[in-house]
């Protein structure tokens, strides 16, 4: 079982930048892929960015890409979600999440996830 605890939410204005954190504990996910999930109020959740086990590959929404960037330490058991120029729409509560699958790289669907944090509310103002 691994549990996963995010951090580094909070309340900024647009143009700033955070850097959320999600510490595993547990066992490694270092063999896990892991994704970066956000929920708005009313909406589903969505993925925001993914990373192999080894961070060799990444996947950025459309929506990020160019602003935010997903990273890893094994050795720490830690995951990170570099935000920049963050934007009133990131407005949202962010997940970290755990993929045990060895079958594929990565994937962008919340129910290929196997293991969850209880998230990290970002508020973006203007």
């Amino acid at each position: 079982q691994v549990q996963l605890v995010e951090s580094g939410g909070g309340l900024v204005q647009a143009g700033d930048s955070l850097r959320l954190s999600c510490a595993a504990s547990g066992r490694t996910i270092s063999t896990y892929a892991m994704g970066w999930f956000r929920q708005a109020p009313g909406k589903e959740r969505d993925i925001v960015a993914a990373i192999m086990w080894n961070g060799g590959t990444t996947y950025y929404a459309d929506a990020v890409k160019g602003r935010f960037t997903i990273s890893r330490d094994n050795a720490k058991n830690t995951v990170y979600l570099q935000m920049n120029s963050l934007k009133l729409e990131d407005t949202a509560v962010y997940y970290c999440a755990a993929d045990r699958s060895r079958s594929r790289w990565y994937s962008v669907h919340p129910k290929e996830y196997d293991y969850w944090g209880q998230g990290t509310q970002v508020t973006v103002s203007s």
